[in-house]
C-alpha cells in the first residue's frame, strides 16, 4: 500500500487481498454476501449490510423493518434510498463507526466462518475491488493499482 494523499491510497492488485463479488473467493468480506446473518437480541439482520442500512434511519423503525425485511442486502440497498430524506442528521458523522459496529457483529455472529475467512487473509491488506466506489473501497487504475480510501 502507498498513500498518496489526503486518505487516498494505493494498492498492488497481485499482493493484496481484493474481493468484489460475493461468490468469489473473499466474496465473504463484503457486506453484501449472504451467508452471514446477525442476531442481535431479537432481531434478525440477513447481512450486514441490511443492519448498516437499518441504522440510517434511527428515529424510523417503520423504515428500518421495510429494509430488514428484504431478501436480498442489494435489495435493502436501493429500498434505502426511497428514504434517504428521513437520514438521521449525523450520517456523516457516524457512518464509518457504524460500518465499524456492522463488520464486528458479523464476526461475532459469525466467528467460525466469518472469522475463519479474516484469518485465511494473513497479512495481506484487504481491499474492496469496486467499480466506482473510493470512499468505501478502490478503483482498479490502468496499472492494475486498486486507488481510492478504502475505508
Amino acid at each position: 500500500m502507498t498513500v498518496i494523499d489526503s486518505g487516498v491510497s494505493k494498492y498492488d492488485k497481485q499482493t493484496c487481498i481484493s474481493f468484489r463479488k460475493t461468490k468469489e473467493l473473499y466474496g465473504g468480506l463484503s457486506n453484501m454476501c449472504s451467508g452471514y446473518p446477525i442476531q442481535i437480541g431479537e432481531e434478525r439482520f440477513l447481512t450486514s449490510e441490511s443492519l448498516y442500512q437499518v441504522c440510517r434511519f434511527n428515529e424510523f423503525g417503520d423504515i428500518q423493518r421495510i429494509i430488514q425485511n428484504e431478501k436480498s442486502p442489494m435489495s435493502s440497498k436501493m429500498k434505502s434510498k426511497k428514504y434517504i430524506s428521513n437520514t438521521r442528521s449525523d450520517w456523516d458523522d457516524v457512518r464509518v463507526d457504524i460500518m465499524n459496529w456492522c463488520i464486528r457483529m458479523k464476526l461475532k455472529c459469525n466467528w467460525n466462518k466469518f472469522g475463519s475467512l479474516l484469518l485465511s487473509t494473513g497479512n495481506q491488506q484487504i481491499v474492496e475491488d469496486s467499480h466506482k466506489d473510493r470512499f468505501w473501497g478502490c478503483v482498479l487504475d490502468e496499472n492494475n493499482y486498486l486507488v481510492g480510501r478504502n475505508i
